[in-house]
Formats: structure tokens, sequence, C-alpha cells
């Protein structure tokens, strides 16, 4: 039986999976596209072949479930249940791409629990009178191209056309020269404001990225606020000469104030209790014996607001002037992206609290990683759940969730979505 597959009773009545075992199907399916066998991480990178087995799977779990499957514009998936055109639709889902060798969770854990909530709301017959869909946003790691969020910033005009047929990647693909290779038409990108004037509700589900649940003791969170965050290029121009034969004080390497860069940004995010990571660099001629003549690093920055981003990014960059100053190498930094702080709806926050709160109140927590529910909360109604992650790892093939709490979101989602679309 495939994911989404209905089963029959002897009687030769439908019956729709339970959660647990919806999820369970789906998550076996998902699993093998796209992960390296050497490293056991995920390259779902946008456009590439993982990618398109990764749109195959969510076309055929909206098939599978009588949903009406639709590709917008700018490459997102939707999965309707309901007339999309009727307005105030509530809509959940992620996305399927990955950073490189990322972990199984980050993205796909909201993809596969939004079709298992569903699945559930169904099995317990539940009326909507509102209309609901499940959507994949294309490129929201940006591991390919540089920008995050592609998919969900095309749509909500938060990227141009202009700007978004400038990216490239590694090898010099243009975005819409890989959209066309995987049979999209890229002439079609840009501002969605009708589809998004349809959507009343837009909630994301995704593994938390860090340690505050597990250290609460819960299953389920709400999020309050994303940090600010941004992207800058650091490039290092030098002199490419003989690594043996140059002496050191005729030496114009670019190494050497990337180093220091390095070690100003873990300095500054420490003193103003940041974040600051380049986790990314490119050099050339990258030869062995020879010195290079470009550095080129990015700086991921994040802080719990936009002053102390602001502090540490001026000071990052201050420090790297001085560096290369010193050794007569040329920088220029140019920021690639940067999304504010993101403050959820707190109405629609508040009535998520209200349907999930028991015994005691679902914790409320902020997040420093970007998501295209930030993307999208500047447009339209927006909220995040967050299922408990027991080593806070992510980006990463050590991230995992247990099984028990990956159950527990999805009933949390199929809670939320009832209450949500069936008032």
């Amino acid at each position: 039986m495939t994911a989404g597959d209905q089963r029959h009773t002897a009687d030769g009545a439908t019956r729709v999976p339970a959660a647990g075992d919806s999820f369970h199907t789906m998550w076996a399916d998902l699993r093998g596209i796209g992960r390296d066998s050497a490293t056991r991480g995920y390259r779902r990178y946008a456009w590439t072949g993982a990618d398109a087995d990764c749109r195959t799977w969510f076309q055929e779990q909206a098939q599978a479930r009588g949903l009406a499957y639709e590709t917008d514009r700018n490459g997102n998936q939707w999965a309707w249940l309901g007339d999309p055109a009727a307005g105030d639709a509530v809509v959940t889902g992620s996305h399927l791409d990955s950073v490189p060798d990322g972990g199984a969770f980050d993205g796909p854990l909201g993809v596969v629990s939004s079709f298992a909530a569903l699945d559930e709301l169904r099995s317990r017959g539940t009326a909507f009178t509102r209309p609901v869909a499940v959507v994949n946003f294309g490129d929201e790691e940006g591991a390919r191209f540089g920008l995050a969020c592609v998919g969900s910033r095309l749509s909500a005009g938060r990227l141009t056309r202009e700007a978004a047929y400038a990216l490239r990647d590694g090898d010099g693909t243009s975005l819409p020269e890989a959209m066309e290779a995987a049979g999209y038409d890229p002439s079609a990108i840009g501002p969605d404001p009708e589809r998004l004037a349809r959507i009343g509700a837009f909630v994301e589900l995704h593994i938390e990225q860090g340690r505050a649940l597990d250290l609460s003791g819960d299953p389920v969170g709400i999020a309050s606020a994303i940090w600010p965050h941004g992207r800058w290029r650091y490039d290092f121009r030098g002199e490419a000469n003989h690594a043996g034969t140059t002496r050191l004080v005729d030496r114009r390497d670019p190494m050497l104030p990337y180093a220091d860069t390095v070690l100003a940004a873990r300095r500054e995010a420490e003193l103003a209790g940041a974040v600051a990571t380049f986790g990314k660099v490119a050099v050339e001629p990258n030869g062995v014996n020879a010195i290079p003549s470009l550095v080129r690093g990015w700086l991921d920055s994040r802080a719990a607001d936009q002053d102390t981003l602001d502090k540490v990014t001026a000071a990052v960059e201050a420090a790297a002037r001085d560096a290369a100053a010193r050794q007569g190498v040329d920088l220029a930094v140019v920021r690639e992206s940067f999304t504010p702080v993101v403050e959820f709806e707190h109405a629609l926050r508040d009535e998520l609290a209200a349907i999930l709160d028991g015994e005691r109140p679902v914790p409320v927590l902020g997040t420093g990683a970007g998501h295209d529910a930030g993307i999208l909360s500047g447009t339209i109604p927006t909220a995040m759940l967050f299922v408990r992650n027991p080593t806070g790892v992510s980006h990463s093939p050590a991230e995992t969730a247990a099984e028990d709490d990956c159950v527990a979101g999805v009933h949390a989602l199929a809670d939320v979505l009832e209450g949500l679309a069936c008032r």
C-alpha cells in the first residue's frame, strides 16, 4: 500500500489510516530520496533530480487523498481540500529541499505531518467550513542559489523577477535555466497576490532547531518570533603566487584576513549574545602550493533584536577591513539576503495556544532560524508549531526526533487545523 491509500474494512467501507500509520508510511517512502550513501545526509537541492523526486512524491500524496493538486507560477506545490477560490483558507506545510548533507526532519517533517494531520481529521469525520491546503514551498534552504526561501519570497513580492533571474549556482547555471531544465516555465515567476489573498491563516510545523523543548520536557511548542538574520559575502582579494618561493613579507595572502575575520565573528557574537558563522568558503586558485588570489567567505549572523545584529555585523566588517589592510588585501562586503525580526501574529498565536493548552500551557519560544512562515508573515497571518529535538542538532545528518514526538506533532497540528477550519 502506498502512502495515503485508503484502506477497506471487511464490509467494504473505506477507512482513512490513523495518523501514526499514515505518518510512518509516508516517512518511509520519502526518507530515501536524495540521501547520500556516504554521509547519510540529504542533498535535495532546488531543481535537481532529487528535488524532482520529492515533487513527484508530493503530487502522489495529494492524488492518493483525492486532493486538488496544482503548481503555482513560482514552482510551489499545493494540495487542496475544498474550493481554492472560496477564500479564507487554512494552509499548512513547509518544504522538502535541504542544505548540503542536511537532516531528514528540517522541512519534510512539516509536509509529512500536514498530510498526516488531514488523514487524522478525516478519520475523526471532521466537517470543514473553510478550504484547507498543504503546500511545499520551493528552494527554502537556498543551498543551490545562495538565497533562502526563494519560492515564498517570490510569491510574497519579497524577491523581484529581475533579482531572481540574476541568481546563479556554483556552476554558473541561472535560476531560470535550472527551472526550465526541470520542466517549469521561468517566465511566469513573480508576485502572486491573488493566491495569497485567498489564505486566511498559514501554520507551519517544524522540528525545533534548538533544545528549548527538550529542556522543558514538552513534545510540542508554539513559535513567538524569528530573530532578524542575514547573509553577507566577504571577498578578500590578494595576489596569487608560489607558496614555496614567495617570501612571507612579499605576500598579499587573502587567507590571513579571512582567518582573522572568522575569529572576529565568533568573538563579537559571543560578546553580544548573538550568533555569527562563516560556514561556506571558496578559494581561488585553490592549490596546495599556491597562495590564493581570492578567498570568498559567507557570513550568517542572527540576533534577538535588530540593534544587536547591526552591532555584531558592523564589528565583524570593521575587523575584516583592519585585517585586510594589514595584509595589503582588498575587501568587498555584499549583503546577499536579509530578513528583519518576525513577530508572528499575536491573535493567531494566542488562538493556537487556546486550542492546544491542556493541563499545562504549551511553551511559546523564539527561534534563530528562518522559515517560509516568516517570509509570508508580512502578507498573511502566520504561526508555527515546533516538535521537540532531543539533541538540538539541525542541518546535519544527526538531526533527529522521537517517533512519539512526531506523532504528537501530527495530533497537535490536526487539532489546530480543526480549530481554525471548522469553526
